[in-house]
């Protein structure tokens, strides 16, 4: 069944839950067919409104903060796997509250904050991140083996005997990448840290599988996991967000104005590309339109789409269409699920997109509407 959008309020995120159902069930079948843990990434997507379905697929988190941590243990039910680039002396505690896994940055957050641990009687399995100098991704912006780096130990940087306590090793170098840059980053990887495999239990190798896109190599995934598993002996961890949500839904948004500089027509939005959808400014990358043209086409009715705060940048462009567009039409943005509603703010106090979910059934649920208080409260 496909979404009513009349049905649907302006502005507005909301997730088709058969399209949700559907990645999980892939992802489901890939952690059983490889023998590996796959976990969702919060920074990617934590819409707890829908957690009671993801946790019929997959039992565990990853938190990279003490609220996304509390999130995982209060809120979908399960102690987190944490990582954070730096701990504070002041979360430390509550995170180890929170948390089944921690993984550190740097040995010298370990060596602060692993005697908590210790301390705390806690059972937690202590990782800690290595960079494995090597990664597929081009924006530097997003890519974590950028030289001088600030995430991860690098091989020179440890003894030969690593400290008894640290169980795991992690690495996160992709960002929505392929099966085959996986396969890549784990030669080198397997290069500059194979000498300690012997001493740990698990690899974590981070996020940006994007196993649900429609191109990606399931199969390729699989054997990668499956044979490094079987040389290592190994636990396996992977902590996609991207891939959980991935192609599940919408920003819904309404044409206000239709502004005019230079022959180039601005179609004036109720939602913000600096407030609600920043990867297309950082990325930057153009998200698609429903019922548009990606591209310009000669001769048909194109639009730069503008957002409502006063960042003289907040725009994206171009699309055509069939038709002139009016105020009060909806222009809906595709694929605004993951790493969106966890990055949007409240800049310029610009009314932040409600957010919903589109049930076979039932038809649009609203779960969460927002309010001058949450502007306010965000303040002091």
């Amino acid at each position: 069944m496909t979404i009513d959008f009349s049905k649907v309020p302006s502005p507005c995120f909301v997730l088709d839950e058969h399209l949700l159902e559907n990645n999980l069930k892939l992802i489901a079948s890939v952690q059983k067919r490889a023998g590996v843990d796959i976990i969702l990434a919060f920074k990617g997507f934590a819409m707890w409104g829908v957690f009671p379905l993801v946790k019929k697929y997959i039992s565990s988190t990853t938190a990279s903060s003490l609220n996304e941590a509390r999130l995982a243990n209060e809120v979908f039910g399960a102690p987190a796997h944490t990582y954070a680039p730096v701990y504070t002396k002041k979360d430390f505690p509550d995170i180890i509250e929170s948390s089944s896994h921690i993984t550190f940055n740097s040995l010298t957050q370990f060596e602060r904050f692993s005697p908590m641990i210790k301390e705390s009687g806690s059972s937690i399995s202590i990782g800690l991140r290595v960079n494995p100098e090597y990664s597929e991704v081009e924006t530097e912006l997003y890519n974590p083996c950028a030289p001088g780096s600030r995430l991860g130990v690098m091989a020179e940087q440890l003894p030969e005997q690593l400290p008894g306590e640290i169980e795991g090793l992690h690495f996160h170098t992709l960002c929505e990448s392929k099966s085959f840059d996986l396969e890549k980053t784990l030669q080198a990887f397997e290069q500059k840290f194979g000498k300690f495999f012997s001493q740990i239990k698990w690899v974590n190798m981070g996020g940006g599988h994007l196993m649900t896109h429609l191109d990606y190599d399931v199969e390729h995934l699989i054997s990668v996991l499956k044979s490094f598993r079987e040389r290592t002996g190994l636990e396996v961890i992977l902590e996609p967000g991207s891939a959980f949500a991935w192609e599940t839904g919408y920003l819904v948004s309404t044409v206000q104005d239709i502004v005019e500089n230079k022959g180039i027509k601005t179609a004036m939005l109720d939602v913000s590309f600096a407030a609600h959808m920043p990867d297309c400014l950082e990325m930057p990358y153009k998200p698609r339109i429903l019922d548009s043209y990606y591209e310009p086409v000669e001769g048909k009715p194109t639009y730069r789409m503008g957002g409502n705060s006063c960042l003289s940048g907040d725009y994206v462009g171009f699309w055509s269409f069939d038709r002139e567009l009016k105020v009060g039409d909806k222009v809906i943005f595709e694929d605004m699920i993951h790493y969106t509603m966890v990055k949007t703010t409240f800049f310029n106090g610009v009314e932040h997109p409600s957010i919903g979910v589109w049930k076979d059934q039932s038809g649009f649920k609203l779960l969460r509407e927002f309010t001058f208080e949450d502007y306010k409260d965000k303040l002091s």
